[in-house]
């Protein structure tokens, strides 16, 4: 049995097929459109489909997999999930950190459990010994700081989000781009000082790679955390039928 999950982002779309809890094979569509993204799909082999979105619907997706006699989970806040879910206002949580409690979960059970989903925005969510998601926060993204300071402000100019970032700024340039990333690399670091002595910080998103290097402790990179999440949903709900 073969799945595919899809993780559509605000910038980013991660496509990966699953034979049992390994991904065979992923690919990165970068703002697709409706059609490209459809275009993607068709193109692969699979028993079983889901998709958690944060930007818009995939207008067709569903009518084209049921052509081909594969029935697709959305995930939603009322999708039966393999966690427990502490979050006072679950219709209101993104489906992107549902996903990735349950990836997180998934690969590490019975740990204290950090995800920072390092995006357009920042998400900071905890996840407990028992696998409950207990909270987080949300931030914004590095490219939303340095937008934030140029647009509230009359001196500051637009800075790309990408090229140097000294510990200490040379140029108005670096000092907004270091501010920013540096900030974020800051907030890692409060929040994994929160987890017990046992607890693990595991970091997704697009700048995740950069945030990890510039760290003082070990925190696991885990790029397909939202798409693992979704097949062990899937998984789930296949042997847990509701």
């Amino acid at each position: 049995m073969i799945n595919l999950t899809i993780d559509r982002g605000n910038t980013t779309t991660k496509l990966a097929l699953w034979e049992g809890s390994e991904p065979t094979s992923t690919s990165t569509l970068f703002n697709a459109d409706n059609a490209t993204l459809l275009r993607a799909i068709s193109e692969l082999t699979f028993d079983r489909a889901a998709i958690c979105s944060v930007a818009d619907p995939v207008e067709g997706l569903g009518e084209m997999l049921e052509q081909r006699g594969i029935k697709l989970l959305t995930l939603s806040a009322t999708t039966p999930i393999p966690i427990g879910n502490m979050y006072a206002t679950p219709h209101t949580l993104g489906v992107d950190r549902i996903a990735a409690a349950v990836g997180a979960h998934t690969l590490y059970p019975g740990r204290e459990l950090l995800i920072a989903d390092i995006g357009t925005c920042v998400t900071y969510d905890r996840i407990d010994t028992d696998g409950n998601f207990v909270g987080g926060n949300i931030a914004p993204g590095i490219g939303m700081r340095l937008r934030a300071m140029h647009t509230f402000t009359k001196a500051l100019p637009q800075v790309a989000s990408t090229g140097d970032t000294p510990q200490w700024g040379i140029s108005t340039d670096t000092a907004m781009r270091s501010g920013a990333f540096y900030g974020v690399v800051a907030e890692v670091s409060y929040y994994h000082s929160l987890l017990d002595s046992e607890g693990l910080t595991l970091l997704t998103g697009g700048w995740s790679e950069k945030v990890a290097k510039a760290l003082d402790f070990d925190a696991r990179l885990c790029p397909l955390l939202v798409n693992r999440g979704l097949n062990r949903i899937l998984q789930y709900n296949e042997t847990n039928p509701h």
